[in-house]
């Protein structure tokens, strides 16, 4: 908000101190980003300043290594199932929710967005031990089921708020003159909401991409995610190619 040009010296004072104090938030936020930056480009394996040189190393390694390689393509893969499977999902239940009367939809809708208040660690322990009674432990399908669990809800919330503002007299127009429901929804519901579904299709791929604790519980060696390997180059290895692969998220984020 701009400053008025009538304002008073007391409401420059507050308007330059609110701009000061925004500032420092950010800057606290963003400067450890910044720092790891430039330590993806130093010549040597620790993370130490001052750098000595510049060196792609890391990138490369990145690159050409064959764990890193597998992990980004499990995680892309994995990512874009589970968007595939939680948006219909997610849709379908918030356009039934949407036109539900019934006494029991609060809490129809408190089982649907509960793990998003459940600490993921235990929804990880819950999962391993319910899969490895099915079966889907060390397997793509689990996985990707159990990512659909989490990125779930964000779509329910985001397409629910999307409807709240939809006309549903354009549903009952649409039946009117002979539309079934499935054409309804096609060529009435979906093009308004739309912004609403592409929302929370991202929300569930970057949900997906993001997680790494259920993937230490269920998933095989040959499904360990990019999160994984990140996770496992901190605590195991301390590799810079850490560096060199958080990077590349922050730009492309």
């Amino acid at each position: 908000m701009a400053l008025a040009p009538t304002a008073t010296p007391t409401e420059r004072i507050s308007y330059y101190l609110l701009w000061i104090f925004c500032g420092a938030i950010f800057f606290f936020l963003l400067v450890p980003i910044l720092v790891v930056l430039p330590l993806s480009f130093n010549p040597i394996s620790f993370f130490t300043y001052p750098m000595s040189g510049f060196s792609l190393r890391w990138y490369e390694d990145y690159l050409f290594r064959q764990n890193w390689q597998l992990a980004t393509r499990n995680s892309f893969l994995i990512a874009t199932l589970t968007m595939c499977v939680a948006t219909p999902l997610g849709t379908l239940a918030a356009l039934g929710l949407n036109r539900a009367t019934f006494k029991f939809r609060p809490v129809i809708v408190g089982v649907l967005i509960a793990p998003l208040v459940v600490p993921v660690i235990i929804t990880a322990c819950g999962t391993y031990f319910f899969f490895s009674w099915l079966g889907l432990t060390s397997t793509l399908t689990g996985l990707v089921l159990a990512h659909t669990v989490l990125a779930t809800p964000f779509v329910v919330i985001i397409v629910t708020a999307t409807l709240a503002g939809f006309d549903t007299n354009l549903v009952r127009a649409a039946s009117s003159l002979g539309a079934t429901p499935v054409r309804v929804f096609f060529t009435v519901i979906m093009p308004i909401i739309m912004p609403g579904l592409v929302t929370s299709a991202v929300f569930a791929f970057v949900t997906s991409f993001d997680e790494v604790v259920i993937v230490n519980f269920i998933a095989s060696v040959e499904q360990h995610t990019l999160t994984r390997e990140i996770w496992k180059g901190i605590r195991e290895e301390l590799s810079p190619t850490v560096l060199a692969v958080a990077t590349i998220m922050v730009l492309i984020s």
